[in-house]
């Protein structure tokens, strides 16, 4: 059976991160390794994520200081590292099911598939959001019909975020590229751009639930208006540098 890596770029997570943690302390079957690479927190992060190593030795994690700060570099590290067939990209404050190891395996099992994703349902403590998770099911299919209409309809083109729980096939992760360390936004869109060139990219007919934070700060109209100005300039061209500015941190 394949291994499969689950690699977390961190950075201030501390009001998420011991939930997270409890979820892939629980995967049936569990991970082969479970990756932390922190990028300069100066909050209880990485104290949390050593806890965790500490308390749970019987769970291959490991947490290590990313050499630079960035998303797209921080997965790239942790992937050089890795030992496992599978890299699972999971963003600290979404939630897997206990089958997500099954899950991944099966799905690139088929045949020419090289990646994978999943439905993210978004949502908080007091509400769940079902607009916003829809028009986020919706790109997946929609912004690989527009931006590339000949790999959707031949390769299996899909459009992935990071909120989806990004695998693939480790070895089709290295042919391709890696993530684009130079991008600070739209790396996991771009990344799928150059992997479906190596093979199909699925979509997982179950749920993973992400914090709905976002919202919670801006709003859901203005929410709704950044995630799709973004996506649309994107598919325009415009430099990811450019649509950063519009993408401020939030934790």
């Amino acid at each position: 059976m394949p291994q499969v890596s689950i690699i977390l770029p961190l950075l201030n997570e501390a009001t998420v991160l011991r939930r997270t943690l409890n979820h892939l302390m629980i995967l049936e079957p569990p991970a082969h390794e479970i990756i932390l690479v922190d990028g300069g927190s100066t909050d209880a992060t990485v104290s949390i994520a050593q806890h965790y190593a500490k308390t749970y030795q019987e769970i291959n994690l490991s947490v290590v200081a990313a050499t630079e700060r960035g998303r797209a570099l921080q997965m790239n590290q942790g992937a050089a590292i890795a030992t496992g067939d599978i890299l699972c990209f999971l963003h600290a404050d979404t939630l897997v099911p206990d089958d997500l190891v099954d899950l991944m395996t099966q799905t690139l099992a088929h045949p020419n598939t090289v990646c994978g994703g999943f439905i993210a349902l978004m949502g908080g403590d007091q509400i769940t959001c079902w607009g916003m998770t829809l028009q986020n099911y919706l790109k997946t299919y929609i912004a690989a019909l527009i931006a590339r209409p000949y790999l959707f309809a031949c390769k299996g083109f899909r459009v992935l975020f990071g909120d989806q729980v990004i695998f693939c096939d480790k070895q089709a992760f290295q042919q391709c590229g890696r993530f684009d360390s130079s991008l600070p936004i739209m790396e996991d869109a771009e990344l799928c751009l150059r992997i479906v060139q190596h093979g199909k990219i699925r979509l997982v007919n179950r749920i993973v639930q992400t914090s709905d934070r976002r919202l919670q700060q801006w709003g859901a109209w203005k929410a709704t208006l950044i995630y799709h100005s973004i996506g649309w300039l994107w598919l325009m061209g415009l430099p990811a540098e450019f649509l950063k500015r519009f993408y401020t941190d939030i934790r």
